[in-house]
C-alpha cells in the first residue's frame, strides 16, 4: 500500500473537471434506471435497494457540490478511484483497515494481470533480438509495450497512457487488445493507427490519451513505424544515433486524424530505441531533468552493443544520474536491434 505522501493528486483547484463530473453523473443516472427495472423483478435482492439508496446520494453530492470530497478530512478523493466506482466516499487515508487489505489485494492482482500481458522475456524472432525494461513506478503501470510476430514481420509498440495507477493501466490494456485485434486483420500500419485511434477516442473519456510508437520491421530490415506524439525513436547504427521525432498527434485527442508513417533500413546490428518519458523526465537532486540530449549521447556512445547491454547501460546511467531519488514516473525501455 503507497504512503499518503505517494496519493495520487487530484485535479487542479481540487474538483473534479467537467468532463470527468458530467461522465459521472450521466453513468450515475443510468446505473440508478437500471436498479428501478431490477427492482421491480420478482426475484430482486434487498441488496439492490441500498444501491439504489447509495446512487441517489452520490447524485444529490454532485447536485450539492460536494461530490469527490471525503467524507472524514473533506480533502479530494482521488479521481482515478471515482472513475473506477463512482460511490466512493473516502480518500486512500481514510479507508477502514478491512478497505485497505481489499484495495492492496485489488491491487496485487490487477499488478500480476499486467505483468501477464507482457511480452515474453524470451521472446526471439527470427532476424531480430529484441529486449525491454518494464518498470511501474507503483503497484501498476500507464506505459504500453507490445511485441509480437505477423505474416508481414515483426510489430512493435510503446506508449504512455495520460494519468498514473489503476485508471491509466485499465487504459494501457485497453490499447493493447485493440493493436491485437487489428493486428490480425492485416491492416497497413496508417489505417492500424487510425482505425485505434477512432476506437480509443470513442471510448474513453475527453482529455484521456495514449503517446505511442508502432513499427513494423521485415526481415529485409525496412521498417516503417507511426509516432503519435511520442519522444524521438533513435536509430542507432555504425555513426552514432539518429533522431526520429513524431509527426502526428497523441491517440485520443481528435477522432478523426491521419498518422504519417516514417520509413528506414535498418542494417545488420543497427537499432531502434524506444522509451517513455519515466526516463526524460527523472530528475537528480538538484532537480534538473535527465533530458533528450543525454539519452542522445549515451547511445551514439554505445552504438555497437546488443539491446539487453544497451539497456543495462541507460539504466545504469539513469542511477547514476538521479543519485538515489526515487523514481515518481513509469520507465520503460524498448531496443529493436537486427541480428548482425
Amino acid at each position: 500500500m503507497e504512503s499518503s505522501a505517494a496519493k495520487p493528486q487530484p485535479m487542479a483547484g481540487g474538483t473534479m473537471a467537467t468532463a470527468e463530473r458530467t461522465y459521472l453523473r450521466t453513468e450515475l443516472e443510468q446505473r440508478r434506471e437500471r436498479l428501478h427495472r431490477a427492482l421491480h423483478s420478482p426475484f430482486a435482492d434487498a441488496s439492490l435497494s441500498q444501491l439504489l439508496t447509495a446512487v441517489d446520494s452520490a447524485l444529490n453530492r454532485i447536485e450539492q457540490g460536494t461530490f469527490g470530497l471525503c467524507e472524514s478530512c473533506h480533502d479530494t478523493i482521488e479521481t482515478e478511484r471515482l472513475l473506477s466506482d463512482p460511490l466512493v466516499r473516502f480518500c486512500l487515508d481514510h479507508l477502514s483497515s478491512a478497505e485497505q487489505r481489499a484495495l492492496e489485494s485489488d491491487l496485487s492482482l490487477a499488478a500480476r494481470i499486467q505483468r501477464a500481458l507482457l511480452p515474453k522475456l524470451d521472446f526471439a524472432p527470427v532476424g531480430w533480438d529484441v529486449r525491454y525494461h518494464y518498470q511501474p513506478a507503483g503497484m501498476v503501470s500507464g506505459d504500453y509495450c507490445d511485441l509480437f510476430e505477423t505474416q508481414a514481420g515483426l510489430l512493435f509498440m510503446l506508449g504512455d497512457v495520460s494519468g498514473k495507477g489503476v485508471a491509466a493501466s485499465m487504459l494501457m490494456s485497453h490499447l493493447r487488445a485493440t493493436f491485437r485485434s487489428l493486428a490480425e486483420a492485416g491492416l497497413p500500419l496508417d489505417r492500424m493507427v487510425e482505425d485505434a485511434n477512432r476506437i480509443f477516442c470513442e471510448s474513453t473519456l475527453a482529455g484521456q490519451f495514449a503517446t505511442l510508437v508502432i513499427g513494423r520491421a521485415a526481415n529485409d530490415g525496412a521498417v516503417e513505424f507511426v509516432s503519435a506524439g511520442h519522444l524521438p525513436v533513435l536509430h542507432i547504427h555504425s555513426d552514432g544515433a539518429t533522431p526520429k521525432d513524431s509527426t502526428g498527434v497523441p491517440l485520443g485527442m481528435f477522432c478523426n486524424t491521419r498518422f504519417p508513417v516514417h520509413q528506414l533500413t535498418l542494417e545488420h546490428g543497427d537499432t531502434l530505441f524506444l522509451y517513455t518519458d519515466g526516463l526524460t523526465e527523472s530528475r537528480n537532486t538538484a532537480g534538473t531533468e535527465y533530458g533528450l540530449h543525454r539519452i542522445h549521447k549515451l547511445a551514439a556512445q554505445h552504438n555497437c552493443v546488443e539491446p539487453a547491454s544497451l539497456i543495462s547501460k541507460c539504466l545504469e546511467d539513469l542511477l547514476l544520474y538521479g543519485e538515489g531519488v526515487k523514481p515518481t514516473d513509469d520507465l520503460t525501455l524498448l531496443a529493436v536491434r537486427r541480428a548482425a
